[in-house]
């Protein structure tokens, strides 16, 4: 399954780039365990990806819980918490 990844603000410029398309194993099934097997391809997926606990997601453009399933996704998104005021 080849989802498209898409990246914001210090996320983005830890990876290096704003979007790009993965085809995680079938073992992958969780926006946190993609987040999982994403940290383990570069150093700049490592340091976004270091702290979970600090991201948010969105799956399709809906925003959703990590620990959401990433069956049948075409884009998910990971930012850090936005504040409004």
């Amino acid at each position: 399954m080849t989802v498209t990844m898409v990246y914001f603000a210090w996320v983005r410029e830890r990876i290096g780039t704003g979007e790009e398309r993965v085809d995680p194993p079938a073992s992958v099934t969780t926006i946190a365990e993609l987040v999982d097997w994403l940290a383990l391809s570069s150093p700049g997926h490592a340091a976004a990806f270091a702290d979970p606990a600090r991201l948010r997601a969105a799956l399709d453009q809906a925003f959703v819980p990590i620990d959401t399933p990433i069956a049948g996704a075409r884009e998910i998104a990971l930012f850090p918490p936005v504040t409004g005021g």
